[in-house]
Parts: structure tokens; sequence; C-alpha cells
């Protein structure tokens, strides 16, 4: 038993460390998912898919024209149907799309940009921790978010659908910028208290030449 406690014991104190490689690294995978998810809104399918989101939510479904017609016009990824594209075109589910894919780039930039700037560490953290209040309300909003009743005896609540799977995961991404946001908030307090304590110095010295001098 000793033999393996001089291996185990290391090795805890090791794991026990990580959470510093693991806030580097939610910072890394928050910033992943809204640059690569962003870019993604510039483009038609992505637009397309996030329609019943969007027509469905209080928030959010005044950017569109005809929010209340988009069941008729769904296509599936891959899929081009010209005249759907047409009318999400003229619904402004794409213009909607892009400012939208402008915002997710502009926070995955920001949680990148903490070691030059802890202030834009944080306000980039406190972004990506109050968008999932958002998305996550499209459980609530989003009938397609479900298992329809098609026809099986699994359907509706709790059989999340792949839509509804996909949005429960930002969970994560709310947990994450927590972390985040506590780090870059760590280190902009520290700096400050820093740059206090040299001020400080600099003020005593000063004092005591002038002191000194008398």
């Amino acid at each position: 038993m000793r033999y393996l406690n001089s291996y185990v014991e290391p090795a805890l104190g090791v794991i026990g460390r990580g959470d510093r490689i693991g806030i580097a690294l939610m910072r890394i995978a928050i910033a992943s998912i809204f640059l690569w998810i962003g870019a993604l809104k510039f483009v038609p399918y992505e637009a397309d898919s996030i329609t019943p989101f969007v027509a469905n939510s209080p928030l959010l479904e005044f950017f569109y024209k005809h929010p209340e017609q988009y069941k008729a016009h769904l296509t599936h990824e891959g899929q081009l149907v010209p005249e759907q594209r047409a009318w999400q075109r003229e619904n402004n589910t794409y213009a909607f799309s892009t400012g939208l894919g402008i915002v997710e780039i502009t926070i995955g930039t920001l949680v990148l940009m903490n070691p030059v700037s802890s202030l834009i560490g944080l306000i980039g953290g406190f972004l990506a921790f109050a968008t999932p209040f958002v998305t996550l309300s499209f459980l609530i909003t989003t009938p397609e978010a479900w298992v329809q009743p098609l026809g099986d005896a699994e359907f509706g609540f709790p059989f999340l659908s792949g839509a509804g799977r996909l949005v429960l995961k930002d969970t994560v991404i709310l947990a994450g910028g927590i972390l985040v946001m506590a780090d870059s908030a760590r280190t902009l307090l520290r700096k400050w208290q820093e740059s206090r304590n040299v001020l400080a110095s600099q003020a005593a010295l000063l004092a005591s030449r002038r002191h000194q001098s008398f």
C-alpha cells in the first residue's frame, strides 16, 4: 500500500493543479464554439436551421418579418429549395443570422484576448456566460426542441430532439463562462492591487525624501 501511495499521491497532486490548465482550455473551447458557429451563421443552411428558435422566441421573433409562417418553409441541411431560400431571404432570416454571427465572433474574440487584457477577457467571459440564458430559453419556447408526436410512444418532455440536445449543451458554456469570467476578474484585481502598492511605495519614498531634505 505504501508503494502504491508513492505513485498515487504525486499523481493526485498533478491532477489537483490541473485547474489552471482547465481554465485555459475552457477559454479556448468557449472561444472556438463562438468563432466557429458564428462563422457558420453567414452560411444559408445554418441560418435556416435556427429559424424555429428565432421564430418562436418572444425575445427574437420581431427580427423576422413572417415568424408565424416558418414551418411551411423549413428545409433539411444540405437541401436546396430555391423557393424556400427566397422566402427565408425575404423573411430577413439571413440578415439576422449575419448580425448574430458578428456578435458571436465578437464574443469569441473577446474571450481569447484575455492574455492581452484581463478587462477585455472579463467582458468576453460575461457575454459568454449571459448568452446561454437566451439559448436555453428555447427549450421552453420552441416546440421543435422536443420529439414531435409522429406515431412513436416517446415524444414531448423529457424527450429532447436533436435541436433540443444541441441547446442543452449550452449549460456547459454557461458554467464555463463563470470560470473564465472569475479567472479574468482575479487577474484584473491582482493587477490593480499591485498598481496601488507600487503607487503607495512611490508616494512613501517621495515623502521620505522630502522629509530628509528638511
